[in-house]
């Protein structure tokens, strides 16, 4: 589905990633783990269009993604919750999460169909719908960030350290929300940053390992059957 391959990233001229080189399948979940700085949020970014690819290429079901402006990206059923949520505050939760459909203009029934599914992985969202998103706590708006990103995730969903700074009960909601994201819709693969393995290791079925900027490691099923 999705494949990296020798891909190089340089910001203002310092390289950050380097030959980058794995692929993700259908269905798949992959823990893609490293320390800070490693290059983990900029191969998520790559994906999305928000960096300058020097050296090799992504391809997204077999079709060079390079070909597809990133305003366009979402479009091919890609969600992406970045890890500073980056939600509007002056707008409430549900519409927070509905905005990507009315930019990739969904129509209502598929909108709904989609909000629906969104509530099954996060009964949560329902009650805080109303509410502003400005108010609600970091880890909520986690969930938030992870209801958006739900919207327009139909085929792949990039999720950039989404247990960083939660509590240990929230963090504890976030996973058992990506279990029933398994349950409810297993034909969508995820990728998810990480520093700790060890929070995936319910739900990854590969690990893998950047070091600065590069591919250390690619384990399968590591996390999944520790």
């Amino acid at each position: 589905m999705l494949t990296f391959e020798r891909v190089d990233v340089s910001i203002q001229r310092i390289p950050i990633l380097r030959g980058i080189d794995f692929a993700v399948r259908e269905r798949e979940t992959v823990a893609l783990v490293g320390r800070n700085g490693a290059g983990k949020t900029t191969t998520l970014r790559s994906v999305m269009g928000f960096t300058d690819i020097v050296g090799g290429r992504i391809l997204f079901q077999g079709e060079d993604i390079a070909r597809v402006a990133p305003h366009d990206r979402p479009a091919l059923g890609i969600g992406y919750a970045p890890e500073d949520r980056r939600l509007f505050s002056r707008f409430t939760v549900e519409e927070n999460v509905l905005l990507p459909a009315r930019v990739a203009k969904l129509d209502a029934s598929e909108t709904q169909r989609r909000l629906a599914r969104i509530y099954e992985v996060l009964p949560e969202l329902r009650d805080l719908g109303p509410r502003p998103a400005g108010s609600v706590s970091g880890g909520q708006g986690k969930m938030v960030a992870l209801g958006r990103a739900l919207m327009l995730a139909t085929r792949l969903l990039l999720l950039d350290e989404p247990f960083q700074g939660l509590a240990p009960v929230l963090a504890n909601r976030y996973a058992e929300a990506l279990g029933r994201l398994r349950d409810l819709a297993p034909e969508i693969a995820v990728i998810i940053t990480e520093s700790n393995p060890a929070l995936l290791r319910r739900f990854a079925e590969r690990t893998v390992t950047v070091e600065r900027g590069a591919i250390a490691s690619d384990e399968t099923a590591s996390i999944a059957a520790a």
